[in-house]
């Protein structure tokens, strides 16, 4: 298990650098649940994004539709991606949308999905405006093979798409060169965030945030949310949600005491 972030505060965050930090949302800054409706924001870690804020630039990628990560979190002046990064908005005109020209092939997925989870029980369709997930956290362990099996058989139909694999969920997207790495890379230069001693960190539990842990590899700082030993290109590790605002939490609090 690499080593926790709550141990390395002080290498973290050192006295000459400026942070931003990156979160994902489920599993991030919510626990994962069965019915993804139900993973709403503690009103304690909304105040430590908050606080956080106003302090440093933060940004929230999820695998969410933008307006549903948005709506969520309730922040004004962050920046929000939704559909893994196929999907930015922010404070003024920072707007990006990657994969517009997929939306009528994601539309005949969304159709032959739906109709194939049908026929497993308690598999779950859900449309973003950039990709369809199939989840199957629902799922008999004995069926889960079937909605591996529908999603590659949908895409196998449509080249134009490409599956990606989450926790208990696969999903289809622009078949495109863009990710949750590539998103933070471009939100960093168009911030201005790319140049100086700026340090980025990166906090995510998903397989999708690997991505963003290479994109950052050698200069900045990736955060694993996990409670088990797994593979990862990320520096350190966060057992929860909690153990995220607590982190957060600590990192308001060393920068304020260096102001004092």
């Amino acid at each position: 298990m690499i080593a926790s972030a709550l141990d390395y505060i002080q290498e973290i965050v050192r006295q000459d650098d400026r942070l931003a930090v990156f979160l994902d949302y489920d599993g991030t800054l919510t626990p994962v649940v069965s019915h993804p409706e139900e993973a709403w924001l503690s009103d304690s870690m909304r105040q430590t994004l908050r606080e956080l804020a106003t302090r440093m630039p933060v940004a929230i990628l999820s695998g969410r539709d933008l307006g549903n990560v948005r709506r969520r979190v309730g922040i004004a002046g962050i920046v929000y991606a939704g559909s893994h990064g196929f999907d930015i908005a922010g404070a003024g005109e920072l707007r990006r949308q990657q994969g517009a020209a997929y939306l009528p092939v994601l539309d005949l997925a969304e159709t032959e999905l739906r109709q194939a989870l049908d026929e497993i029980p308690g598999a779950q369709l859900e449309r973003k405006h950039f990709s369809v997930a199939a989840h199957y956290r629902n799922v008999k362990e004995n069926d889960a093979f079937r909605v591996a099996l529908a999603a590659d058989a949908v895409a196998a139909k449509h080249r134009e798409l490409r599956r990606i694999d989450g926790k208990k969920v696969y999903e289809l997207l622009p078949n495109i060169d863009w990710d949750k790495g590539k998103a933070v890379l471009w939100l960093m230069d168009t911030l201005g965030l790319a140049q100086g001693n700026v340090l980025p960190i990166y906090i995510g539990d998903d397989t999708t945030d690997e991505d963003a842990f290479r994109a950052l590899k050698g200069r900045g700082i990736g955060i694993l949310v996990s409670d088990e030993s797994q593979p990862t290109l990320a520096t350190y590790s966060l057992k929860d949600p909690s153990e995220v605002e607590r982190f957060l939490r600590k990192i308001t609090d060393r920068l304020h005491a260096t102001e004092l």
